[in-house]
């Protein structure tokens, strides 16, 4: 198992080019299994996740080859199986996405309930009534969801919580059903619009994707194409928090700051200085500590749950005292004791954090609970006085493309050893 030793106390400084959308590469490769003929998905990032859910497609005997760009067609024409088992989907919780292309294509489906990051709740029964008000028979047994159709039905489904996953799920599923689906309080994320922009390539009717008001009208049949997935936006926003963080200065290309707007908000409320372009947004603090910032997480476009842990690293060694209200996951503050290891001064009420910010933190070894807890913490000790050790790092190579490579092409000494 690898770990990260990083060296802090350095001012970041240089240009990254940011990589394809890990929430909207995942989705769009369960895509593929609707398609009649090869799809080639381009822009797609070097991550774990990405990695398994290739060994997930192959398993169910699709053909999969990557060329030397990280370009991955899929093709289904082999598909001999629509069994998705447990050690493939327990580590990754957007497995359970081949559960509505599955069924709607296939007419049977067997998924494994998932598992990922220990985040909290994101329970399936959303995906699992939203299928049967299509019409599809399914039965929950000893973990797993088997799933079984003729052929889906178009529907009015009113989600109960704004689901991406769900969101994601049952307009795939729609895609090939019989007649108008109308998905109410859908989410809106960019992530699900790129998604809905995919299958619009294959030939699917979609609209509404980006409002909480989704209609999918069913074709027939979809066929491959050639899509090329959306900049990483949360890769983006945890780069812009490193160069704030140590109050250095960071040019991000190859991504869509348009997709930033709350993010970008905070940021500039921290005291940094943002500029940007179509194509690229730069950030510069001129050597000054940041202000302290409050924020709330929600759906999009209000701000990331998947920025909070980040923003939480920023406030610990900013001026003043902010709060970090996580209204999406329950369990989302486990970073919390990690970072009091370095020094941090935070006090968790319930839902909330407040962080009171500290001239230095100082490092300490401290382990990685999941995803963007990790990347906080790489942000923590890139801030932090001595050698910090970070542990359990796969979580980090689950969501960000050669972490280490890229901030230290921005000055950072921060190497990857054997744990």
């Amino acid at each position: 198992m690898n770990k990260l030793l990083i060296q802090g106390g350095v001012r970041l400084d240089g240009e990254v080019r940011i990589s394809g959308a890990k929430n909207a590469v995942l989705p769009i490769m369960a895509a593929t299994l609707l398609a009649e003929g090869p799809t080639v998905v381009e822009n797609v990032p070097h991550l774990l996740d990405v990695t398994t859910t290739v060994t997930l497609l192959t398993h169910l005997g699709a053909s999969v080859t990557m060329d030397e760009k990280m370009g991955i067609e899929v093709d289904t024409a082999t598909l001999n199986s629509q069994l998705a088992p447990y050690e493939l989907v327990k580590t990754m919780r957007s497995s359970i996405l081949v559960l509505g292309p599955l069924l709607t294509r296939y007419g049977k489906a067997d998924v494994s309930l998932p598992g990922g990051c220990a985040i909290g709740s994101r329970p399936v029964n959303l995906h699992i009534k939203g299928l049967q008000e299509m019409g599809a028979e399914i039965e929950v047994k000893n973990g797993f969801i088997h799933a079984r159709c003729d052929r889906l039905q178009g529907a009015r489904l009113v989600m109960e919580m704004v689901t991406v996953t769900g969101t994601e799920n049952l307009m795939m599923a729609a895609a090939l059903a019989k007649g108008t689906t109308v998905l109410e309080n859908s989410a809106r994320e960019p992530e699900v619009v790129d998604l809905a922009n995919c299958l619009i390539a294959m030939g699917a009717k979609i609209t509404g994707a980006g409002t909480d008001t989704i209609t999918i009208e069913g074709v027939d049949k979809l066929t491959g194409c050639r899509y090329r997935v959306v900049p990483d936006r949360i890769e983006t926003g945890t780069f812009l928090v490193a160069a704030a963080i140590t109050g250095g200065r960071v040019k991000l290309k190859n991504t869509d700051p348009r997709l930033l707007d709350a993010v970008l908000h905070k940021l500039t409320e921290a005291g940094a200085e943002i500029t940007t372009g179509d194509n690229w947004v730069e950030l510069n603090m001129h050597g000054r500590r940041p202000q302290a910032v409050n924020i709330r997480t929600a759906p999009y476009p209000a701000f990331p749950t998947d920025m909070q842990a980040q923003f939480m690293a920023l406030n610990c060694v900013a001026e003043g005292a902010g709060t970090v209200v996580e209204t999406i996951f329950e369990n989302r503050f486990m970073h919390v004791q990690e970072l009091q290891r370095m020094g941090a001064d935070i006090e968790v009420q319930g839902h909330t954090a407040i962080v009171r910010g500290v001239e230095k933190l100082t490092a300490a070894p401290v382990m990685a609970t999941d995803l963007r807890a990790s990347a906080s913490l790489v942000l923590a000790a890139l801030a932090a006085e001595g050698e910090t050790e970070v542990q359990r790092i796969y979580h980090i190579d689950r969501g960000y493309e050669l972490i280490e490579e890229k901030l230290a092409s921005l000055g950072a000494r921060i190497r990857r050893v054997q744990a």
